[in-house]
């Protein structure tokens, strides 16, 4: 990545355990494809109004945008396509996977356009 990962924590206290495991998530985007430009991780808490869950079973939100050359990736940008669990690891993990999958159709995309442009 050419800039640092931005990760941030809303509505829950920073975890190292967290960052730890976001941060091996990053390292395997970046390895799909090494000229990603810039990252912002948002996890957050969910504090839905009128809920009688409590604290501990509130539902996580990951939200991540991957600037690439050209673009930017976003994952969880409007309320229909948010992910949310009431495990941090799942949504951690679904998040990063519907992140990962958007990244490998902007390389394959990125691989067509150069052939064409070379033929």
């Amino acid at each position: 990545m050419d800039q640092p990962a931005q990760i941030s924590f809303h509505g829950l206290d920073h975890s190292d355990a967290v960052e730890q495991q976001v941060r091996a998530r990053l390292a395997k985007l970046d390895q799909i494809f090494d000229h990603i430009t810039s990252c912002r991780v948002v996890i957050e808490s969910q504090h839905e109004a009128h809920s009688h869950l409590n604290k501990a079973h509130r539902p996580f939100q990951v939200a991540i945008q991957l600037g690439v050359p050209g673009d930017e990736l976003v994952v969880n940008r409007g309320k229909k396509d948010m992910v949310r669990h009431i495990n941090i690891d799942a949504a951690i993990r679904d998040s990063f996977a519907v992140m990962e999958r958007q990244l490998k159709e902007y390389v394959r995309k990125r691989w067509r356009d150069k052939r064409k442009a070379s033929a």
